[in-house]
């Protein structure tokens, strides 16, 4: 079984409105190349600054997402909306989280990232993700006529253990919609990418925001796909772009025969 992904790349900024123009735009153009699994990166509807992240917070059936089922349903594709700030009841915190929809425009399965960036790397870039946001609990994998579906978000991709829970539930894609900031991005991006897809055997689908953005520093860009081999079989321009490749998983199944390592792995029941 063969079908086109699409990972989008966009620079997101405070106006939502034009972003979600944007994103509508890019997955009309996805659909267009024949796309059938179409990725939206990390925070694309809003990115502003932290302060005002309690009030662009939106519900699961609010207005971004209910746009992104209807693309989905009108194009009649897999979308993953790549994530959004969750409101959470009661709290000034979001969740910082990522949903799949179905070709139906259904809602497949909602990942709230796990793992929250905080660093400082003095004269260059402070990052303090949990001062807006709390960290999801729970690993998502989802079945699809696709394949399986696993759910991650930039900094999960650090985590390799995360990523083994995935390939032992099922999963034949890992999706990482990201906003990589530009130095840890030049040198761990791709690195950690093809290693995560050649560990687990898995293609891997990496839609990111690029250049500079409002919290005054830039994103890496570099959205990609690669393959279980880890080869990397598209890679986006530093520019607003839709880079399309094609995930084959017959070719994916040949992989784990001619290269068992995930049937030999020996620390599966602790993980």
């Amino acid at each position: 079984m063969a079908f086109l992904a699409a990972a989008i790349q966009m620079n997101g900024g405070p106006d939502k409105a034009a972003n979600l123009q944007r994103a509508e735009r890019l997955i009309g153009a996805a659909a267009r190349r024949g796309a059938e699994f179409v990725a939206l990166p990390e925070v694309f509807s809003w990115r502003g600054r932290r302060d005002d992240a309690p009030a662009q917070a939106e519900d699961l059936d609010g207005p971004t997402l209910s746009l992104m089922a209807r693309l989905a349903r009108e194009h009649q594709l897999y979308l993953l909306a790549g994530s959004i700030y969750e409101r959470v009841p009661g709290q000034t915190r979001s969740h910082n989280t990522s949903v799949l929809f179905g070709p139906d425009g259904a809602r497949l399965a909602i990942y709230r990232k796990i793992h929250l960036f905080d660093v400082d790397l003095p004269g260059r870039v402070t990052v303090r993700e949990s001062d807006a946001m709390q960290p999801g609990a729970e690993v998502v994998c989802v079945d699809t006529p696709l394949g399986g579906v696993g759910m991650t978000i930039c900094y999960d991709l650090r985590f390799p253990e995360l990523y083994r829970k995935l390939a032992f539930a099922g999963a034949r894609i890992l999706t990482v919609p990201s906003a990589f900031t530009f130095p840890t991005g030049e040198a761990h991006w791709e690195v950690l990418i093809r290693a995560r897809a050649v560990e687990n055997q898995c293609y891997l689908v990496a839609p990111a925001q690029f250049g500079p953005n409002t919290h005054g520093f830039a994103d890496y860009g570099n959205s990609m796909i690669v393959d279980p081999w880890g080869r990397v079989l598209a890679r986006a321009a530093d520019q607003e772009d839709v880079t399309v490749a094609p995930i084959d998983l017959d070719y994916l199944e040949s992989v784990r025969r001619n290269l068992p390592a995930l049937s030999h792995a020996r620390l599966r029941g602790s993980l």
